[in-house]
């Protein structure tokens, strides 16, 4: 069932990016014919950074470049397809004006959705960091006599095999002073220069 949802999830991903898509060609038509409809000094060219803010919700950013450059390039199409009026620099500010708030909009959209992408990545790097840290936690039943610990499957480990197989320590051996005179009495007394027992 879970490669159903795997194999399903980037064809819903890509049903989702299509109308989002076909969404702000239809609202860019839309703003499109408006604004030939209306004279030239209405600002109808500022209802595109709608469609640049609806346009963020792209997972590709590229696409919002895009819908950008578009909207510009019908902002500039529409006042050369309008018939002039008698004040033509008010109506080529209100243009300009247009032109900036969908560049203005653009830019600061995309800068905001590329720091959440970035904070989103960092948030996933962060928990696969938390996911791949082993860490020795609870109860641990040892054995009284061999120090072997009882596992999940409840078979007798050597400590050693455990702590491994549990966090990332490795074990290099040695013998501490106490068991190396228990174990080695001769060579302790050899090292100290005392007579050996015989």
């Amino acid at each position: 069932m879970t490669d159903t949802v795997a194999t399903n999830r980037p064809d819903a991903e890509g049903r989702a990016a299509l109308r989002l898509y076909l969404a702000c060609g239809l609202l860019t038509i839309m703003i499109f014919l408006l604004d030939t409809a209306f004279p030239l000094g209405v600002a109808m060219a500022v209802p595109y950074i709608a469609v640049v803010l609806f346009s963020l919700r792209s997972p590709r950013n590229q696409f919002t470049l895009l819908v950008a450059v578009i909207c510009s390039a019908l902002t500039i199409a529409a006042f050369f397809l309008k018939p002039p009026t008698d004040e033509l620099w008010k109506a080529a500010l209100n243009r300009a004006l247009a032109l900036f708030a969908i560049g203005v909009t653009a830019s600061l959209g995309l800068q905001r959705k590329i720091i959440q992408q970035k904070r989103e990545m960092a948030l996933l790097e962060r928990q696969k960091a938390m996911d791949d840290l082993k860490i020795l936690r609870g109860l641990l039943p040892i054995c009284a006599s061999c120090k072997r610990i009882r596992d999940d499957q409840g078979s007798w480990t050597q400590i050693e095999g455990y702590i491994q197989a549990h966090s990332e320590a490795d074990f290099s051996h040695g013998i501490c002073p106490d068991c190396s005179k228990r174990i080695y009495p001769d060579f302790q007394k050899q090292k100290t220069g005392g007579p050996a027992d015989t």
